[in-house]
């Protein structure tokens, strides 16, 4: 076998790997490059792969950063299946779409204004791109066997973090390669808790907060503090917000603290048509997170349903006291930006960063302190309150992650950290060798290593050979 590292290398997006053996080519993944330009312009490079070769790809989950690189992958003429599971096909239809939306509007507001060196600015991919990439979807249920050929075969194993997040399982020519994709947190508030991994020969895992341990905090009363403090000054929250996850979290907290009086009865907006279409699937997936149908009703009504612009626009002209959650997570496009701008400069409002904010996004810039931010070519000063909750993150920490890799009973015979900022991704093949003394290398982007099979294997039967005692049961 032979793996090619073609993105979430020496960085913590662009989820892109490519793997070869038995005859066959499969992409893990096919996820957007975000953060610092030189990272964002790799998306508009030529893959450096012919994509009239690849078999399959297969989707760990549906997060832009694991799936938005697709719509552009169809463009280019794949034409084969993308397998995933069915939280991730859902989840999928509405941010493939989004994200080709939001392009093609932002490509028309650089247009109007003169905000690109580029005449005309054009979106990465459009809503056909996109509309041809989701018929491509092949959904499997979790832990179903698919056969790729007579040597091959993999499963989806539950990974937390958000619907339909998998960790790819694959037998190739007889030796076993995991994917970790990203973990969830074992005590996550909605998802439920990864399943660990059992036999690995190969392993490649993620490394988000690989140098981080999230703070042992209530995040209910984290935000009862902060909503309290910010009212009190008549101040506005602004919330940043990932449209799936992250927001169904909040919405939960929400709920829970205006129904036990913890919270003031003020006005919550969620500025996201995407966020809003994801909170219903809540309702589909019942089996797949820890909420009872009431809970994932409520959810849907903790805050008023902003779909349109102009109803987004009249926000813009309300006072506080009120909390308005919007894409993106990161700050770097979407509908939150607009509010950054109107409410960043009032020193009674407050800045909410409920995620990961990746080195070049502008949540990071206003994560480390920068007293203006860049929005649509001006600079915005930020005299409101930035407070960052780590407590609501959907990803493991480290020691959740050594956690979850305890019950690999054998070494791997070579483990691959990726996913993660350089300082992460060092730290985490640091605390792995450390805690069980495996094999463990950070690759490079584009780095090519080769993965000896076993030999004389037939692999006659490689759904068998993955079912064996590969996957250990959890909740």
């Amino acid at each position: 076998m032979k793996l090619t590292f073609l993105g979430a290398a020496e960085t913590v997006t662009g989820s892109k790997y490519l793997l070869e053996g038995a005859g066959l080519r499969i992409l893990i993944d096919c996820g957007l490059f975000q953060g610092t330009k030189n990272l964002r312009l790799h998306n508009w490079c030529a893959l450096p792969i012919d994509v009239g070769t690849l078999d399959a790809v297969i989707l760990t989950h549906a997060h832009l950063d694991h799936s938005g690189y697709l719509p552009v992958l169809a463009r280019m003429g794949y034409r084969g299946p993308v397998y995933c599971t069915r939280g991730t096909r859902d989840l999928c239809q509405i941010m493939l779409r989004d994200s080709a939306h939001l392009q093609e509007e932002e490509a028309a507001y650089a247009n109007r204004h003169g905000l690109s060196k580029h005449h005309p600015a054009l979106p990465l991919y459009t809503l056909d791109d996109a509309e041809h990439a989701l018929e491509q979807l092949q959904p499997l249920d979790f832990d179903q066997p698919k056969r790729l050929n007579d040597h091959a075969c993999f499963r989806l194993l539950p990974a937390g973090h958000i619907l339909g997040a998998a960790s790819v399982v694959l037998c190739v020519e007889g030796k076993v390669i995991a994917f970790s994709g990203d973990i969830g947190r074992p005590q996550d508030p909605i998802m439920r808790a990864p399943m660990p991994l059992a036999h690995v020969d190969y392993l490649v895992v993620e490394s988000t907060y690989g140098d981080r341990l999230h703070e042992n905090a209530d995040p209910a009363a984290e935000l009862a503090d902060l909503f309290t403090t910010t009212f009190r000054r008549g101040g506005i929250v602004v919330m940043p917000c990932f449209a799936v996850g992250r927001a169904q979290s909040i919405l939960h907290y929400i709920a829970q603290l205006k129904a036990t009086g913890r919270m003031a009865n003020v006005p919550v907006f969620l500025d996201s048509p995407m966020a809003t279409s994801v909170t219903q699937l809540y309702r589909h997936h019942v089996g797949e997170h820890r909420l009872s149908s009431t809970e994932a009703n409520a959810i849907s009504s903790a805050a008023q349903l902003v779909r349109t612009v102009d109803e987004s626009k009249a926000i813009l002209a309300r006072h506080g006291p009120m909390v308005i959650i919007a894409g993106s997570g990161m700050a770097t496009g979407g509908r939150v930006v607009h509010h950054l701008k109107a409410f960043a400069p009032d020193h009674r409002n407050t800045i909410a960063l409920v995620g990961y904010q990746a080195a070049g996004t502008r949540g990071a810039a206003l994560a480390a302190g920068a007293p203006t931010v860049k929005i649509h070519g001006d600079y915005v000063r930020v005299r409101a309150s930035v407070v960052s909750l780590s407590s609501l993150s959907a990803h493991a920490d480290y020691a959740e992650m050594l956690a979850w890799l305890h019950s690999i009973p054998e070494p791997p015979q070579r483990t691959f950290v990726t996913h993660g900022e350089p300082a992460a991704a060092d730290a985490m093949r640091r605390h792995i060798e450390e805690t069980y003394h495996w094999r463990c290398e950070v690759p490079l982007y584009l780095q090519a290593v080769d993965l000896p099979g076993a030999a004389g294997c037939s692999c006659a039967d490689p759904c068998a050979e993955v079912a064996n005692g590969l996957a250990v049961k959890s909740e």
